[in-house]
């Protein structure tokens, strides 16, 4: 299934994400740092939902309170909520 999510209080504008029972088979994030967000795509791509969470959530980028890798926590989390 896929599920879009749009990112609060970063330089990305939008999360693309391919899940598949419970596992996150692709990502793609649009906007913000090009190196960053491949890198964060390629490494939560084959994990479950939760374990991406448990990974991602809390990392803060400077003064922003929050990140990319944060927001994908946050969108996932969103995700869970939203399908359970």
């Amino acid at each position: 299934m896929q599920y879009t999510y749009t990112p609060q209080g970063v330089c990305s504008i939008k999360m693309i994400f391919e899940i598949e029972d419970n596992i996150v088979k692709k990502l793609q994030i649009i906007g913000g740092c090009p190196g960053n967000t491949v890198g964060v795509s390629r490494l939560v791509e084959n994990r479950t939902v939760d374990e991406v969470i448990e990974m991602l959530k809390g990392i803060p980028c400077g003064i922003k309170g929050t990140s990319c890798p944060d927001q994908v926590a946050k969108a996932l989390e969103q995700y869970k909520k939203e399908m359970h």
